[in-house]
């Protein structure tokens, strides 16, 4: 896949820092809470607290989006492979990013906000660089996987862990671009799809939209 993610006009990431730790540990909570009262509980039903987002802030580079000074929209993205990946669903790249945690506050879902923020992420895997973006998110209601392909993200596959139906979606920097960034980028693999295979990896889903 090689079209560029999101259509509506670009919201700008911006990094966060510690000091927005507990504003953004409030956003991810405030979003459990929404998709509980909607869903029932679930794995997505965990509280985040700001020792949380310190800690994903030193495994990756954490972003957000204000409005009137207030946090509505945050992601995170990291070269550590979450465990909930199996590098074997996606495309053979040399420098793959992983997408985990994006939320969208729920005063502003459904307004094209979560779109925007994906439109904003190639800006931002250009600049690291890297090759492309992998994600997992939850299947079913509760799941966004039709947000992602809607923005762009080509479908790699569905499987299990620990219980918790997953899909993989991915975005690949286009290929006369990543040949720019990179000389040597390995070519891309044939989808695999293993419906209800165990993974070889562990990890959370990422989740909002």
């Amino acid at each position: 896949m090689t079209t560029t993610p999101g259509t509506a006009p670009r919201a700008t990431l911006t990094p966060a820092t510690a000091d927005d730790a507990a504003e953004l540990a409030a956003l991810h909570t405030a979003v459990a809470a929404a998709l509980t009262a909607r869903h029932g509980r679930g794995p997505w039903s965990t509280a985040t607290s700001e020792k949380g987002v310190r800690w994903a802030m030193r495994r990756g580079r954490v972003y957000l989006v204000r409005r009137r000074h207030r946090v509505v929209a945050t992601l995170c993205l990291t070269t550590r492979k979450p465990w909930a990946i199996d590098r074997a669903y996606f495309s053979d790249v040399a420098r793959p990013l992983y997408l985990v945690s994006l939320a969208v506050a729920p005063s502003v879902q459904s307004t094209g906000l979560g779109r925007r923020c994906l439109a904003d992420v190639p800006r931002l895997v250009r600049g690291w660089p890297a090759d492309g973006v992998r994600l997992d998110a939850y299947a079913g209601p509760a799941g966004a996987g039709g947000f992602y392909t809607a923005c762009g993200y080509a479908p790699r596959g569905s499987t299990v862990y620990k219980g918790v139906p997953l899909e993989y979606y991915e975005w690949l920097v286009p290929s006369p671009v990543r040949r720019a960034i990179t000389a040597a980028a390995p070519p891309a693999s044939a989808p695999r799809t293993r419906a209800s295979a165990a993974p070889r990896s562990r990890a959370r889903a990422s989740r909002g939209r």
